[in-house]
C-alpha cells in the first residue's frame, strides 16, 4: 500500500506537549509489520555549506529514500555557489541524475546577510574542484516552481527539509496557497529556543537571514513541522573521536568530505566559536539532525509541541524565534520541537554517509 497509508498509522498517535517518540516509533514498526511500504519521498532546499553537504550525503546513503529534487536558495554563499556546491556534492556521490534548482538569490526584505567565513567563502571551505559540474547541469525550471510541481504531483508523500534560509518555501506558499497542506512533513534546521544567537545576538542564522521568509513559513505551513533548532544541535555535538573516525574511512566521500571540512573544522576549534557553540568541543552537524529526523522517524525520541512565530522588529531580537508556551498567540498550529535524538543511531547514519 502507499506511502500515505503507513503515515496515517503514525499521526494517529496522540501527541501532547511533550512527545514520547517511542510510542510513534512502535507504530510505525507495526504499519511496517502489516506489510506497509516505508519507502520515503524527499525534496530537499538547501543554502550548500558543509552542512548541508553532510545532510545531502547522509539522505543518499540512507535505505528507502528517494530524493526527488534539491532547490537552491541564497545563504552560507551566493546562491550560484549554493548551486555549483549542489552539483558537486552530488558528483562525489555518483548522483547527478537528481535534479537541482535554482532559487532566491536574496530575501524577501532587504541585502543578502553576510554569513561569513565558517564554510570558506564559497561554501564548501574553499577547497576548489577543477572538475566540478557546470551550471548547465542545473534545470532550467527555478526552484519554486519545482516545489510546487514535485509537491502537487506527490500528494501526501513528499517530506520537504529545509536547512537553509526560507524564502524559497515563503514564495512557494504565496504563489500555492494549498502547498502545505499536501506535505507530508516539514523539516527545519533553524530558529533558537533560549535566545541564543549565533549571527545575530538573539538569532540563529537560517531564520534571521530572511525573518519575513521564516516568518510566513512558520504560521502558513498547516503540516506536520518538526524543528532542529541551533540550541539543540549545540547540546547533541558529536566528539572530535568521531569525526576522525568518520573521515578516515578509505573511501572517496570520505576524502571528499575531509577536503571540504578542513576549514570549518579549524574554526570550531577555535575559542570564539566554541564559545558560539554553547556547551564546549565538538562536532555540529546542524543541518543533518533534520535531514535524519526525516529521513527515520525513529531518530526522534522527544519534543516538545508548542506554536512558533518569527519576531520581525527590534534591535537585537529581529529574527528570533518565538516559542508559545502560554497559548498567548492564540494559534491553533503547532510545531514540534526536537528535544532528544538517539544520539548512537545518528552515528550510525553520519558514518554511512560517507561509506
Amino acid at each position: 500500500m502507499s506511502d500515505q497509508i503507513s503515515f496515517s498509522c503514525i499521526t494517529e498517535t496522540v501527541v501532547n506537549q511533550s512527545t514520547n517518540w517511542k510510542d510513534i516509533h512502535g507504530q510505525t514498526e507495526m504499519c511496517a509489520l502489516a506489510g506497509f511500504r516505508m519507502m520515503k519521498k524527499l525534496l530537499v532546499d538547501v543554502d550548500c555549506g558543509v552542512d548541508d553537504a553532510q545532510a545531502i550525503m547522509l539522505a543518499l546513503a540512507a535505505p528507502k529514500v528517494e530524493l526527488l529534487g534539491i532547490t537552491c536558495v541564497h545563504g552560507n554563499t551566493a546562491v550560484e555557489n549554493v548551486c555549483k556546491n549542489t552539483l558537486r556534492v552530488l558528483q562525489a556521490c555518483n548522483k547527478l541524475e537528481i535534479p537541482v534548482f535554482k532559487g532566491a538569490d536574496r530575501p524577501i526584505l532587504g541585502n543578502r546577510l553576510n554569513a561569513g567565513t565558517f564554510h570558506g567563502k564559497d561554501g564548501l571551505g574553499d577547497a576548489p574542484d577543477p572538475n566540478t559540474p557546470g551550471l548547465d547541469q542545473l534545470q532550467k525550471e527555478s526552484a519554486v516552481s519545482a516545489i510546487i510541481r514535485i509537491v502537487n504531483e506527490n500528494p501526501g508523500e513528499v517530506s520537504l527539509v529545509a536547512t537553509a534560509p526560507l524564502t524559497n518555501l515563503a514564495l512557494a506558499v504565496r504563489m500555492d496557497p494549498t502547498l502545505p497542506g499536501k506535505l507530508k512533513g516539514l523539516y527545519i534546521m533553524g530558529g533558537n529556543t533560549e535566545s541564543r544567537g549565533n549571527t545575530s545576538v538573539c538569532g540563529e542564522f537560517n531564520f534571521t537571514a530572511d525573518p519575513e521568509a521564516a516568518y510566513i513559513v512558520l504560521n502558513d505551513y498547516q503540516c506536520p513541522t518538526y524543528l532542529a533548532c541551533w540550541e539543540f544541535t549545540c547540546y547533541n555535538k558529536l566528539p572530535w573521536e568521531f569525526c576522525d573516525a568518520w573521515l578516515e574511512q578509505k573511501t572517496h566521500k570520505a576524502r571528499f568530505m575531509s577536503k571540504i571540512f578542513r576549514h570549518s573544522i579549524e574554526a570550531s576549534k577555535t575559542e570564539r566559536f566554541e564559545r558560539e557553540f554553547i556547551a564546549g568541543s565538538g562536532l555540529i552537524s546542524c543541518d543533518s539532525y533534520a535531514m535524519a529526523a526525516a529521513v527515520d522517524d525513529s531518530f526522534v525520541i522527544e519534543s516538545d509541541q508548542f506554536p512558533v512565530s518569527v519576531e520581525l522588529v527590534g534591535t537585537h531580537t529581529r529574527g528570533m524565534m518565538i516559542v508559545d508556551t502560554l497559548g498567548l498567540l492564540n494559534k491553533t498550529h503547532k510545531a514540534f520541537i526536537i528535544k532528544k535524538v538517539d544520539m548512537a543511531k545518528f552515528k550510525k547514519m553520519m558514518m554511512a554517509a560517507l561509506k
